[in-house]
C-alpha cells in the first residue's frame, strides 16, 4: 500500500502531465453517444449512477479531477448524469422554503459604522496542504483584505463578519439528498477536484474545508442584504456558480449565487435580480436553478472552450457572450460595454449579482484569455457604473481566480472603486 504522501506526489506529476496535454485543445470535448438516446433512455442510463455508487479503488480515485484535465473517457460517466439531467424541482414546498428564510440568522444587522464588505478569517482554507494540489488560490480572500487593511484603505474593525450558513439555511435551494452526499469524502474530492481529499475522514474534511465554504456562503447571503441597505456590498468571498441545487463541481460545493437570490426574494421584498457573470467559466450552477424563473436574468460572458462544456444550462442563458481562448483585453471590454447596454434595454432588475472572477487575467491556467490588471479594474469599474448610474444596489463576489496575483488585484480593483466614488470605504487615503 502506498501512504498519502506518495499518492500526493503521484498525483502532481499526473495533472502536470494531462494539464500539458489539455491545453494543446482548443475545442471542447465531443458530447459522448449517450446524448443522442431518447429522453427516457437517458434517464434510465443516467439513474445507474447514483449517489450510492460503488467505491472506486485508490487508483481510480487519483484519476477524478477537473474534466479539462480529463481524458474523455475517464469521466464520461461524470458528463453523461450532468448533461442528461434537466433543471430540478424547487427541493422544497414554498411555504417551507419561506419559513426557513424568515427563521434564519444569516441577516444579521451591521451598525453604519462598519463598510459593507463582508470577509471572515475563516474563509481561507488551509487543509494540511492538500489545498495545493489545487491551482485555486485558497488563501486569496485574507490576503485581498490584507492589502486594503495595511494600506490603510479600510479599517479592519470596519468589515463584517458573517455567521455560518447552517443546514436549514442550505435546504433553501439544495435537496437533502445533496447535503447527504457530502458527508462521502470521496464525493467532496470529486466536487473540489483534489483527489487525496477522498482519502481523509469526512470530519475533518467538514472541518478543514465546507466549513470555509459555509461561512462564505453566509457572506454572500449577508452581502445582499447589505447591498440593499447601502446600494452596494463585496462579499471578498464567494461566487461559487458552478454549483446547482442538486450538484456541486468546479470547487464550487453550495449555491451560494442562487441561495442569496432566494433570500433576497423573501427578505427584502424583491422580484427581479441581474445576475452579471464574468468569471472565464459559464456560471452553469445558477442558469440550471433559475432555468425557469422570470424574475432572474442572467447575462453570462464566458471562455466557451473551456470547463464546464455545460450545453443544457447554456439555454437558459438570457444574454450569452461566448469568448474565445486567447481573447485580449480591448476585445473584451469592447464586448462587456455591448453586453451591458443590450441587458439595460431587455431588464429592469432590483439587485444585481456581479461575479467578478479574475480568472480572466493573462497567464491564468484555467480561464486561458490575456486580459491585463488593468483590464480587470477597468471591468469592474464598468459594472459598478453601470449599476450606479441606474441607481441600482450591486453586490460583487470575486468567485474564481487561479494565480498568486488575483489577491493584489482584486484590492487594486477596489481601490479603483473607492477613488472613483463607486464605493464609500470610508478610511482612503489622502
Amino acid at each position: 500500500m502506498k501512504n498519502i504522501a506518495q499518492l500526493i506526489g503521484e498525483d502532481r506529476k499526473w495533472c502536470s502531465d494531462v494539464s500539458t496535454e489539455s491545453s494543446r485543445r482548443d475545442s471542447p470535448a465531443p458530447q459522448p453517444l449517450f446524448l443522442s438516446l431518447p429522453r427516457h433512455a437517458r434517464a434510465r442510463a443516467a439513474a445507474r449512477f447514483p449517489g450510492g455508487r460503488r467505491r472506486p479503488r485508490a487508483a481510480t480515485i487519483r484519476l477524478l479531477a477537473h474534466p479539462t484535465r480529463f481524458p474523455a473517457s475517464l469521466c464520461r460517466w461524470r458528463r453523461m448524469a450532468s448533461s442528461s439531467s434537466s433543471p430540478a424541482p424547487a427541493p422544497a414546498g414554498e411555504p417551507l422554503r419561506q419559513k426557513r428564510i424568515l427563521s434564519s440568522k444569516l441577516y444579521l444587522d451591521v451598525p453604519s459604522s462598519k463598510a459593507p464588505v463582508v470577509y471572515s478569517p475563516a474563509y481561507d482554507i488551509s487543509f494540511l496542504g492538500l489545498e495545493k494540489l489545487h491551482p485555486f488560490d485558497s488563501a486569496k480572500w485574507g490576503r485581498i483584505c490584507r492589502y486594503l487593511t495595511r494600506e490603510g484603505h479600510l479599517e479592519k474593525k470596519k468589515l463584517v463578519e458573517p455567521l455560518e450558513a447552517c443546514k436549514e439555511d442550505l435546504l433553501v435551494v439544495h435537496t437533502e439528498a445533496y447535503l447527504n452526499s457530502l458527508k462521502s469524502s470521496y464525493r467532496v474530492a470529486c466536487i473540489v477536484e483534489v483527489p487525496p481529499v477522498s482519502l481523509v475522514p469526512n470530519w475533518m474534511v467538514h472541518k478543514k474545508l465546507l466549513y470555509p465554504f459555509r461561512k462564505q456562503v453566509g457572506g454572500s447571503i449577508l452581502s445582499a442584504k447589505l447591498a440593499l441597505e447601502r446600494g452596494w456590498s463585496i462579499n471578498v468571498g464567494g461566487g461559487f456558480h458552478h454549483c446547482s441545487a442538486e450538484e456541486g463541481g468546479g470547487f464550487c460545493a453550495y449555491a451560494d449565487i442562487s441561495l442569496c437570490i432566494q433570500f433576497a426574494f423573501v427578505r427584502l421584498n424583491i422580484s427581479s435580480v441581474l445576475i452579471i457573470d464574468l468569471d472565464a467559466h459559464q456560471g452553469n450552477g445558477h442558469e440550471k436553478d433559475f432555468a425557469n424563473d422570470g424574475r432572474v436574468y442572467i447575462l453570462d460572458m464566458y471562455n466557451a472552450g473551456i470547463y464546464p462544456f455545460d450545453f443544457t444550462a447554456k439555454q437558459y442563458i438570457d444574454q450569452k457572450v461566448e469568448l474565445v481562448s486567447g481573447t485580449k483585453t480591448d476585445e473584451y471590454l469592447e464586448l462587456l460595454d455591448n453586453a451591458l447596454e443590450v441587458s439595460k434595454s431587455r431588464f429592469q432588475p432590483q439587485l444585481i449579482v456581479y461575479n467578478a472572477g479574475t480568472d480572466i487575467l493573462d497567464g491564468d491556467p484555467l480561464g486561458k484569455l490575456e486580459i491585463s490588471p488593468e483590464g480587470v479594474v477597468a471591468r469592474d469599474e464598468k459594472v459598478f457604473r453601470f449599476a450606479k448610474d441606474q441607481n441600482i444596489p450591486l453586490l460583487m463576489l470575486t468567485s474564481g481566480g487561479y494565480m498568486k496575483s488575483s489577491a493584489r488585484v482584486i484590492a487594486d480593483s477596489i481601490i479603483n472603486l473607492s477613488n472613483k466614488n463607486l464605493i464609500e470605504l470610508g478610511n482612503q487615503l489622502g
